[in-house]
Order: structure tokens, then sequence, then C-alpha cells
């Protein structure tokens, strides 16, 4: 591969990469933070690439939208929109303890997704959204915009990052940890248990949102195979294991890990006789979970597991002097 080839190459692994360590950091928020196991990731992703495109593209008769909004604006809507989405089911499923509320989630993750398919008058079914405009579309053409949105997208995984991180290290975080850790003694010291699980399941369902419409933009083109459930939720749900639950630069280097090592096997698969290749989606699944076995066998806690913040001793002090 020659130097441009190769360079262009890691311009869109790490566009790529980006997207997905925004959901690996919103899906911290829920699990890492609060102990929730959302295994619907696909269908709030899908709400916020779908809301995005809808209200930026040109117009078109096959669909609804069309509105030819500003970027910005078509981000903010699909955290907006995928928000709303998530107290709706959060209101409906939150109760839930573990397993169930994944079974949940994944059943109505798909809900949405079918309604995706299915209804062409809103998303043109099957046949997808073109003609999805990215930021600062006309400044640059070609290879060099692309290099423009990676800027955009790590701009955006950093702003996220001190989100989560600010969300982690604040009464509010304290307080989910504790929640997450001993739900019945955080009751008893009057922690409203539910809303606090509430709240992180729409903070991470809009963020999911978030990377959804940035995929979107990304590439200009919106189909119902953009969400499948296995690039989507089993991916990040690994790159999390893998990186460290709890820790906000274990979610990134996870994300950037594993997402390394599946489109690295992809070149690898199809190299193969044709009777395997069309089998290498499976292949692919074997050596990332092998890869996920092996991580957690060597690191319990992922390759940067979580650690408490510091200033336990420092809000006692400030009890005593503020008392």
């Amino acid at each position: 591969m020659d130097p441009i080839g190769l360079l262009f190459y890691l311009v869109a692994f790490l566009i790529a990469g980006g997207i997905y360590a925004i959901l690996c950091l919103a899906l911290n928020v829920q699990w890492g933070y609060g102990g929730l196991f959302n295994a619907g990731i696909a269908g709030f992703f899908a709400v916020g690439a779908y809301t995005s495109a809808l209200l930026t593209a040109a117009p078109a008769q096959t669909h609804l939208g069309g509105y030819e909004l500003p970027v910005p604006i078509g981000i903010l809507a699909s955290a907006l929109i995928a928000g709303i989405t998530g107290w709706a089911v959060a209101k409906i499923c939150i109760r839930l303890k573990s397993d169930y509320l994944a079974m949940a989630s994944i059943g109505i993750a798909e809900i949405l997704r079918m309604v995706i398919v299915n209804e062409d008058w809103l998303t043109n079914g099957s046949l997808g959204i073109t003609n999805i405009p990215r930021p600062f579309d006309g400044l640059l053409q070609g290879r060099d915009a692309d290099i423009l949105y990676l800027v955009v997208v790590w701009l955006i995984v950093g702003l996220v990052y001190l989100i989560c991180n600010r969300l982690y290290d604040s009464p509010w975080g304290r307080a989910l940890r504790a929640v997450r850790d001993n739900e019945d003694a955080a009751r008893a010291v009057g922690k409203d248990v539910d809303s606090f699980r509430l709240q992180t399941f729409v903070i991470g369902a809009a963020l999911m949102g978030v990377a959804g419409a940035l995929s979107a933009h990304y590439f200009r083109f919106l189909s119902p195979e953009a969400t499948e459930p296995l690039l989507i939720t089993f991916l990040t749900w690994v790159m999390l294991m893998a990186g460290g639950s709890g820790n906000n630069k274990g979610a990134i280097i996870g994300a950037l890990a594993v997402w390394g090592i599946w489109s690295m096997t992809e070149i690898l698969t199809n190299r193969l006789p044709a009777e395997l290749a069309t089998r290498s989606s499976y292949i692919r699944m074997l050596l990332i979970g092998l890869l996920l076995q092996f991580v957690l066998q060597k690191y319990r806690s992922g390759l940067i597991p979580e650690r408490s913040p510091p200033g336990i001793a420092f809000d006692k002090d400030h009890d005593k002097t503020h008392g």
C-alpha cells in the first residue's frame, strides 16, 4: 500500500474509531456508572442517525424530511430525540433488573429498527436516504474533506469525554455509583434510585444518538444495514469490556483496539478462499470473542480498570468546615 493510501486508510479508521468511542462512552455512563444493561444500543444509534439525516438532507419525494437544516442542528436534534426515546424506554423498563432490562431494551431496539425498515414514507425503507451533508460541505473536497471530518469527530469525542468525566467526578456520579454497587443501601439513605437510573439511561441514549448522527454524515448515505446489532450493539459491548468498564479512558482505548482488530481482520478474511470468505463475519466474531477472553483472563477489569476519584477526604474536611 502506498503512503497516501495508508494515510487515508488511517483517517477512515480513526473516524470510525471516534464514532465507536462515543458509543463506548455512552454505554459506560449507562453500564459503567449506573449498572444498566442496555442491549438496545443499535436502536438509539438508529434514532439519532435518521433524525439528523432527515433534518439535514436535501428534499426528496421518497421520504419525510429534507429540510436542509445546518448539520450542527441535526446533531443536536439527534441527541434530543434519542434522549426522549431513551426516556420513554426507561419509563417502561427502568425497574427491571440486569438480564430482564437487557431483553426489554433489545426488544424495543428491534421494534425501532423494524419501523425504520417498513415505514417507507418516513425513512425510504431499505433503499435508504442519500445526499446527507457533512459539516463545512463545500469548503473542501475529496480526501481533504475526510481529514476535516476527522477533526470534527474527535473534537466531539473530546467534548463527550470531558462531559463524562465531569459526571463521574460529580456528587451525582458518586451517588449513581452507590446505586450501582448497592441499590438497597442507596434507598435506605434516601436516594431516589429510579430517578438516578432514568437520568443515566437518558444521558447514555442521547450520546448514542450523537454517534448515529456522525455516522450518517460520514457515509452520506443511511440505510437499515448501518444499524445492524452485530456492528453496533455487540461490538460496543466488547469494546467497553475490553477497555475497562467504569473508566472513560478505557472506553476510548477499548473502542480503538477492538475496531483495529475488526477492521484488520476484514482485510485478512477478504483474502480467504471464496467458500470461507462468505463466512468471514463469523470468523471475525470468533476472533473478537477470543480477544475478549484473553483480555478478561489477563485483565479482569479491562485494560484500564475503574478507579474511584480522589476527593473523599477533601469532602469530609469541607463538611467539617462548613457543617
